[in-house]
């Protein structure tokens, strides 16, 4: 910033020289680390563009430094009471948004209070097209300290306003994705998958990885997908590569659908292909529907393929009735026919009532053309009862 003064004639030499004494002093400082004055005034404008809103709280802004890893620890070692710490990294593409529950309003989330106890991360799609179009969108990553150790971790979406509840709140600048991806995956392996719910800092941290631009997010995603791994954790990052990784998410589901050694597991990969937006995605749950070895599985593909609808699903699901050699993925098929829309499903299921060889899968199908409430269903009946 420079200022006009009203300097006297015989004063401008004297004012030089002082104004060079005071650089070649700051330069000085600045070497050693000081300044610290003009600098905090640039830095706290700057950081104020960055930060989220971020309301009720004792904030204090700092630099991440070289390790997020170890800054993090750093705070956690004098945080006895509780306080949050939140950065924020480029957010993966795609149309969705990740709020508190009970405040996404009309594609904008609202405030998020992060000490109300049932508040938890609602992922929501965007169907209006009001997307952030300016540059990338940013993933607010959130983690809770008391008792010096992390105790919770949330994310929530740059346009949310955060209410920290009167606790202190560190806000950290600079911080590297990869160091992110790193810092959230050792939580990830830390933590028990098959019985913490969705509420575990395990299960929190694997949504904030997930959610990462960066590619550093696939490799670790790829890791907990292993075979060597946890169930529960193949199943959480399976449903994350189909909902937020794209084409790389993909490849790696329909590997994992050919290999992985649990039938629960690739029954549960038929559902991650399902919220996949990747075109191949439909073709790899037609594949599970007919030529995996379990009948689970098969059972699950043709549920989740009923709920894409569309010409390939509905021949896989008939296909599956008439050739399947199992009774019991014919009943689940024609339960998945029950799922179409009504003016796809319901033609089906009479013409399954009326024709099908086996009578247990005929019994089925007017079972759900009987829950299914359509007038069609209703004539159908009439003319069975009058035969």
């Amino acid at each position: 910033m420079r200022e006009k003064h009203a300097i006297p004639t015989l004063q401008k030499v004297i004012g030089f020289a002082m104004i060079v004494a005071g650089i070649s002093c700051a330069a000085v400082q600045l070497a050693k680390g000081g300044a610290r004055a003009p600098l905090a005034q640039s830095s706290a404008a700057s950081q104020a563009m960055d930060a989220p809103r971020i309301e009720n709280a004792k904030l204090e802004t700092r630099a991440a430094g070289a390790n997020l890893d170890a800054t993090l620890r750093e705070i956690a070692a004098t945080a006895e009471k509780a306080e949050w710490v939140g950065y924020h990294v480029d957010e993966v593409a795609g149309e969705r948004g990740v709020c508190c529950n009970d405040n996404w309003n009309d594609g904008n989330c609202g405030t998020c209070r992060l000490e109300k106890e049932d508040s938890g991360t609602t992922r929501t799609t965007h169907a209006d097209g009001n997307l952030k179009l300016e540059g990338s969108r940013q993933l607010i990553v959130l983690y809770r300290l008391e008792a010096k150790q992390v105790v919770k971790i949330r994310v929530a979406s740059d346009n949310c306003t955060l209410d920290a509840g009167g606790l202190p709140f560190v806000w950290l600048t600079d911080v590297k994705p990869s160091e992110s991806v790193a810092l959230l995956a050792t939580y990830v392996r830390n933590s028990d998958f098959e019985d913490r719910g969705d509420r575990g800092i395990g299960n929190g941290a694997l949504t904030a990885m997930a959610l990462h631009a960066d590619a550093s997010a696939d490799r670790a995603l790829e890791s907990f997908v292993m075979p060597e791994q946890r169930e529960g954790l193949r199943r959480q990052a399976a449903f994350w590569m189909g909902a937020a990784r794209g084409s790389a998410g993909l490849v790696a589901l329909q590997r994992m659908a050919k290999t992985d050694p649990s039938s629960d597991v690739r029954a549960h990969l038929a559902f991650a292909l399902s919220v996949s937006h990747e075109s191949g995605a439909l073709d790899e749950m037609i594949r599970m529907a007919q030529d995996d070895t379990s009948s689970h599985v098969r059972g699950q593909a043709l549920f989740w393929l009923a709920q894409k609808a569309g010409k390939k699903a509905v021949g896989t699901i008939t296909g599956a009735i008439e050739n399947d050699p199992d009774t019991d993925v014919k009943k689940k098929a024609v339960f998945a026919l029950s799922q179409l829309p009504k003016d796809e499903g319901v033609p089906k299921l009479i013409e399954v009532a009326q024709t099908n060889r086996n009578p247990a899968v005929r019994k089925q199908a007017m079972f759900w053309l009987g829950q299914s409430n359509d007038p069609r269903a209703l004539q159908f009946f009439e003319k069975v009862l009058m035969q």
